[in-house]
């Protein structure tokens, strides 16, 4: 058994400063060299983990400082280096940005490198500057006394003249810097309107992950880099974020239904419970022996023609709905509705379990925190139980219809709690994502 690996959290300023190239590049030049390395997001994101995966070949979870308790957080941290030798941990957004919230608990990238005890490598974009970035790394790492920064990776460099300046201000504080990156749109991502392209869909990506390896290997100090890491600080109690909803889970898996936190599943197996895949987009049913359905997120508006024409895949889920639990979520509860209309404004039928309409033709994003309150017994726990997850969706509800509401959900800035979601016997869904269940003695 290995102890837990050293880590490092990979941040920055602020967003598009070049996080992801920076993380997945040294990903992969590390597990080129043979380094047990193993990556983690910080935060809700579905489509990071998946190349960090493809990068090394090991598994990759999410950290979350808001959704996660404490305990569940180093528990989970720990789980996850348990095998490596390093943990690279790609930060989201700014590196303090989050939402108010007690202290540690704002879902910053920051949150996670204090309670972690991993310091922050600083992706600094200096296009548009040269000295002045030395005062943006001296606020980053005074800014919060909490963190450390490990040192500093220069970004979108222009020229040797334009590093040396950016260099030397930087050294003048006393913070390393492991290099510096040239400006380069030969080791980009494609993306969409949820962010990138996932993995499984983006052609090349081997291609592209070695680009990226070459481009850090030849301009960063990667051994500089490894040495720079530190041991998890705070491990925790290694236990289950969310109760298998059932003994053998069917669960939708293809381009469509792609979004599901690797640590769910991972509760889930080691709960002793059977995922059973199946594939809608194949026109594959869930297997009728299963106790339980579950549709994930994903990307169902790209695929609505096929899901409408799918005839087994509804006819079968709408059979196992007749005695057994199924649960969507946000692409798996547009799925549920009556129609999903897509973007050119066609409208496409549905399963029909619940009576919601969406649409996907008048783009409008909805983004944030959610904690909810189940209403009645279902998949994600009995009525009364408390959950934190997200929202991230451009679909609307055009017509909610006459379902009972699945849940009462408020974000992280003290709104009000209201009624969200659809419950019809024994089909649920919403656009809530669950990250994480509450305990009792918590208050949400």
């Amino acid at each position: 058994m290995f102890s837990p690996a050293p880590g490092l959290v990979i941040a920055a300023p602020r967003s598009s400063s070049g996080k992801t190239t920076v993380t997945l590049g040294l990903l992969r030049a590390f597990a080129r060299r043979g380094v047990r390395v193993t990556g983690a997001k910080c935060g809700p994101d579905y489509i990071d983990p998946a190349f960090h995966a493809a990068a090394t070949g090991r598994p990759s979870l999410n950290l979350d400082a808001w959704a996660m308790a404490p305990e569940l957080l180093g528990g989970l941290a720990q789980r996850a280096t348990a095998e490596a030798e390093l943990t690279l941990c790609e930060g989201l957004m700014g590196l303090f940005d989050g939402v108010p919230a007690g202290p540690g608990r704002s879902g910053s990238s920051a949150d996670v490198a204090a309670a972690l005890g991993w310091p922050v490598l600083l992706v600094l974009d200096v296009s548009g500057h040269s000295q002045s970035a030395a005062a943006v790394v001296k606020g980053c790492a005074t800014y919060d006394p909490r963190i450390r920064l490990a040192g500093v990776v220069i970004n979108k460099a222009g020229s040797a003249r334009h590093i040396r300046l950016v260099a030397e201000a930087i050294a003048a504080l006393g913070i390393p810097v492991f290099g510096a990156l040239p400006r380069s749109e030969q080791v980009s991502l494609p993306e969409r309107h949820l962010g990138l392209v996932q993995a499984s869909e983006t052609s090349g990506l081997d291609r592209l992950l070695d680009g990226m390896a070459d481009l850090v290997e030849a301009h960063l100090d990667l051994d500089g880099i490894q040495a720079a890491a530190a041991p998890l600080a705070a491990a925790g109690q290694v236990g289950a974020a969310l109760r298998p909803p059932g003994q053998r889970i069917a669960l939708a898996r293809d381009e469509a239904f792609s979004f599901m936190y690797p640590h769910l599943l991972q509760d889930w197996r080691a709960a002793g419970a059977e995922i059973a895949p199946f594939s809608p987009l194949a026109d594959e049913a869930p297997a009728a022996d299963c106790d339980v359905c579950w549709l994930p997120g994903g990307y169902p508006e790209l695929h609505a023609g096929r899901l409408a024409a799918a005839s087994r895949f509804l006819s079968g889920l709408r059979a196992f709905a007749e005695a057994k639990p199924v649960h969507g979520e946000c692409g798996g509860y547009m799925t549920l509705g009556r129609t999903l209309t897509d973007a050119a404004g066609v409208e496409h039928p549905m399963a029909g379990l619940l009576s919601v309409r969406t649409s996907f033709a008048k783009r409008k994003m909805n983004l944030g925190y959610r904690a909810v309150t189940l209403l009645a017994d279902g998949p994600l726990g009995a009525a009364g139980a408390r959950l934190r997850g997200h929202e991230f969706h451009y679909a609307s509800v055009t017509d909610l219809g006459d379902d009972a509401p699945f849940a009462l959900a408020g974000d992280a800035y003290g709104s009000e709690p209201a009624p969200s979601g659809s419950r019809r016997g024994l089909v649920t869904g919403s656009f809530f994502h669950v990250i994480a269940g509450i305990a009792e003695s918590r208050s949400a």
